[in-house]
C-alpha cells in the first residue's frame, strides 16, 4: 500500500481521456453574492483557519464577504446548511460521508440520509489521526492501550475516526478510557489541561500546534504502511482513509515525516439541490483565487486543483463537475463513478422513505430497524453497506 500522491492521481486522470472538455475560451466573470456564509469547525481548528484565509481572497478579488460560522460538532455545522441559512460548509466526514449514509446521529428520525454533494476538498501534506500528549512515551497506536481518549458528543466523524485508527492495532474503545467532551476544541484543551491523553485532529490544526508548544508536548502515534493487516482493519471501518507520509503540521517536517493516515479535510460541501450556478462560481473562485490564499493557513495548499481526489466516497455537485470539465481534469471514468454515488444516494433515500411510519420512540429499536433496512436495500442494489 503506497502513500497518496495527488499529482500522480491527476496525471492518471488526464491520461485516461477527458470527458466533455470545453474548448479554450475566455471564461465569464465569477459571480457570487456580496455576502457568503459557510459553517466550519471550531475557532482555532484547521478548517476554520483555512476558511478565514479563503474569505480574505474572496474579499480582495471579488468584494465578497465570507461569514464563517463555527460549529462544535457535525450536527451544529449541518443544521444551518440543511435549512439554507448558509450556502456551504467547510466540514469533515460526519456532515459529508456519514450524512450521506444516514448513520450514527444522521440515522435518527429527524435526519436520515442526506443528498449532499462536494465542491472541492483540501488534500494537504498533513495527516488526520489521533494525536497524543508527548509526555507519556506513546509512539505507536498500540501504545494507546489503557490511555484516556477523547469522545466528542454529537460528532460521529471524530469518534468513528478514532475507532478506525485504534483498530489498526487491534484496539477498541474497551481497551482505552473514554472521556467525553462537548466539542473538538474542548477535547484538545483537555489534553493540555491533563483531563485526557489523546484526541483526533488534523496535524495542521491550531489546537495541535498549541499542544506541541505546551508543557505536555505532542506526538502522533504511527501507522506503518507496511502493516497490511492493520491497514485492512482501518479501511474496513473507514474506507476513506489513505496512508500518507505527512510533512505538514505540528510535530513533523519534511526532514521528520510522520508515517500515518489522512483523508480530504476540510471538505467544501453543499446539498445536491443547491443552485448549480452558485456552486459553479464558488468552485471557480476556489480554483482561480487559489494563488491568493495559498500559504494563508496550515494545510491550505491542499485546495490546489492538482491535489483533488475526483473519485471519492461522496459525489461532486454538477456545478463543480462543470468547472472540472472546463479545466480539463474530468474523465468518463470519473463521471461513471460520480453517477454511481448519486445512485447510491437514491437507494438510501428510497429506503429511508419507508421508515416514516416506524415509531421512533425507542431510539435504539428505530436504529436497528433502519440499519437492517439500509443494509438490505444497498445489498439488493449491488452496493457495499460498509456498516
Amino acid at each position: 500500500m503506497k502513500p497518496i500522491q495527488y499529482k500522480a492521481l491527476l496525471c492518471a486522470a488526464l491520461l485516461a481521456g477527458v470527458a466533455g472538455v470545453a474548448p479554450a475560451q475566455a471564461q465569464s466573470k465569477i459571480e457570487l453574492p456580496s455576502t457568503l456564509a459557510w459553517t466550519a469547525y471550531d475557532v482555532g481548528s484547521g478548517g476554520y483557519n483555512q476558511a478565514v484565509a479563503i474569505g480574505g481572497a474572496l474579499k480582495r478579488n471579488a468584494e465578497v464577504n465570507l461569514r464563517v460560522l463555527p460549529g462544535k460538532n457535525d450536527i451544529s455545522r449541518q443544521v444551518p446548511l440543511r435549512e439554507g441559512k448558509v450556502h456551504f460548509s467547510a466540514t469533515g466526514l460526519g456532515a459529508s460521508f456519514y450524512a450521506q449514509e444516514g448513520v450514527y446521529e444522521f440515522g435518527e428520525k429527524n435526519w436520515g440520509p442526506q443528498e449532499v454533494a462536494l465542491l472541492m476538498a483540501s488534500n494537504s501534506d498533513g495527516g488526520l489521526s489521533i494525536g497524543a500528549a508527548g509526555d507519556l512515551g506513546i509512539k505507536t497506536v498500540a501504545d494507546l492501550k489503557g490511555k484516556r481518549v477523547a469522545w466528542v458528543v454529537g460528532s460521529p466523524s471524530l469518534n468513528e475516526n478514532n475507532t478506525a485508527i485504534l483498530s489498526y492495532a487491534g484496539l477498541t474503545w474497551d481497551d482505552v478510557k473514554k472521556v467525553e467532551f462537548s466539542g473538538f476544541g474542548a477535547s484538545w484543551d483537555g489534553i493540555i489541561n491533563g483531563q485526557v491523553d489523546a484526541a483526533f485532529a488534523s496535524t495542521t490544526s491550531g489546537k495541535a500546534y498549541q499542544l506541541e508548544n505546551s508543557p505536555r508536548g505532542l506526538v502522533w502515534p504511527t501507522l506503518p504502511h507496511g502493516d497490511k493487516a492493520g491497514w485492512d482493519r482501518v479501511q474496513e471501518k473507514a474506507p476513506f482513509f489513505v496512508p500518507i507520509m505527512a510533512t505538514e503540521g505540528a510535530a513533523m517536517s519534511k526532514d521528520k515525516p510522520w508515517e500515518g493516515a489522512t483523508y480530504p479535510y476540510p471538505i467544501l460541501l453543499s446539498y445536491k439541490s443547491q443552485d448549480e450556478k452558485l456552486v459553479y462560481n464558488m468552485t471557480r473562485a476556489m480554483i482561480d483565487y487559489f494563488p491568493d490564499y495559498k500559504g494563508g493557513a496550515p494545510g491550505i495548499d491542499g485546495w490546489a486543483l492538482d491535489r483533488q481526489i475526483l473519485k471519492w466516497v461522496v459525489p461532486y455537485h454538477p456545478g463543480a463537475v462543470k468547472v472540472f470539465k472546463e479545466k480539463g481534469v474530468w474523465t468518463d471514468d470519473m463521471q461513471a463513478h460520480n453517477d454511481k454515488l448519486f445512485e447510491r444516494q437514491k437507494v438510501l433515500k428510497t429506503a429511508w422513505a419507508k421508515m416514516k411510519d416506524v415509531d421512533a420512540g425507542d431510539k435504539e429499536a428505530f436504529e436497528k430497524k433502519w440499519m437492517a433496512a439500509r443494509n438490505a436495500a444497498l445489498k439488493e442494489a449491488g452496493f457495499n453497506p460498509i456498516w
